[in-house]
Formats: structure tokens, sequence, C-alpha cells
């Protein structure tokens, strides 16, 4: 069963999503707080595996409450859930390490999907967060050379950067998703990163990739 708590300052929107939740099979809605200090406070008092937060909310905000339950109780799974899409707030929340960045404007089943990718390990971004990057990423030879990435693993870091799956990687460099998952452990490390987001935020901000 996958747990989650939704925090919104928006009751009609908790509800909503609640719903939405309530009706899927294997996953439980266990909470809803309207603050992020509400979203600190349940971390640390329930367990679960999953939460939708929102960034603007009264008092503790969204990120704040993001960087805190990151440092204490980093096996919780961040969705981020919010209208806010600007560039600088991207970045500062792909930079706490949250597991998603998703637009209120997000599908029912591509919400219920984002769940369960991340509740499996799988980070994932809106496509409209996807395009920010992307529109942000220019070529540097220079930059591939300071990180030592050989052709296969920029190859394979540019998937990552667009949002592709590790099998997804593997069927378009005909490769299997155990040889993508070597590499990806290589891109890593030579990047300094822990994850695919965090391997793609790098990419942007160091120009490492270039894209058409």
């Amino acid at each position: 069963m996958i747990r989650v708590v939704i925090a919104d300052d928006h009751p009609l929107l908790r509800e909503g999503l609640r719903r939405i939740l309530e009706f899927e099979e294997g996953i439980q809605v266990v909470a809803e707080v309207g603050d992020g200090q509400g979203a600190i406070n349940i971390s640390r008092t329930h367990q679960f595996d999953i939460l939708l937060m929102d960034l603007n909310m009264p008092g503790v905000n969204g990120l704040d409450a993001c960087r805190v339950i990151r440092r204490e109780k980093p096996d919780i799974g961040i969705i981020v859930l919010t209208v806010d899409d600007s560039d600088d707030k991207i970045f500062q929340v792909l930079q706490l390490g949250v597991a998603g960045y998703l637009l209120k404007d997000v599908e029912p089943k591509m919400l219920v999907d984002s769940i369960r990718k991340v509740y499996a390990g799988e980070p994932i971004l809106a496509p409209a967060v996807t395009g920010k990057l992307l529109g942000q990423i220019s070529g540097s030879n220079q930059a591939k050379n300071n990180f030592g990435l050989s052709n296969r693993e920029m190859e394979i870091l540019t998937y990552v950067v667009r949002g592709a799956s590790n099998k997804d990687i593997g069927i378009s460099l005909y490769i299997s998703e155990k040889t993508v998952k070597n590499h990806l452990s290589n891109i890593f490390r030579k990047l300094g990163v822990e994850d695919r987001t965090q391997a793609a935020l790098k990419a942007v901000k160091t120009k490492l990739v270039y894209l058409e």
C-alpha cells in the first residue's frame, strides 16, 4: 500500500486530490495538512511514502518544508504539486532532491502514475518543466571533458534530461536496462550527484548537454 499525505492550503483542492486517489487500488491517503509546518509535523509523527506538497502556503512555505523533510526524512518521496512554473522555483526545488515536480493542471492519470513511479524510485517531472530545463541547455565540449564523460554516457545523460526511463533509453540505444543502470552509476559518480533528477539539473546548470 502506498501511503500518501497531501499538503495544500486550499481545502477544495485537497478534497479533489483525495477523491482521485481514494479509488485507486494500492494507494491510501493517510492525512491532509494545510501548511508547511503541518507537513513537517506529520513527517515526524506518521509513517508514509509520498508527500504531495504545494509550494505557496501561509506560514512555513512548501519550499522550506521540503528542505526540512528532505534532511530529516529522506525516504519520503516528495512530489511538488504547484501552479508555480518559474525557472527560479524549479531549480530551487530540484536542488533539494525532491522526487517530482508537477503542475496543478496535471491529468489525474498522470498524477496517479507519478505517485506509483516515485514510490518505485523513479523521479518525475511535468512535461512543461522538462521543456523549461531543455530550453536552458546549450553545448559545451569543455564541460564534457571536465567531467570525463564518455560519448555513450553523454547520450544517456541527454535522454535522462529529456525524462526518458531506463527502459526507454535501452530501447533507443539497443542496450539492456542493466547496461543503462551501470552507465548511470558511472554518470552519477562523475557528476558528483545521487540520482537522475540531480544529474539532469547539473547538466543544465553546467551547460553539459547540447540539444537542437
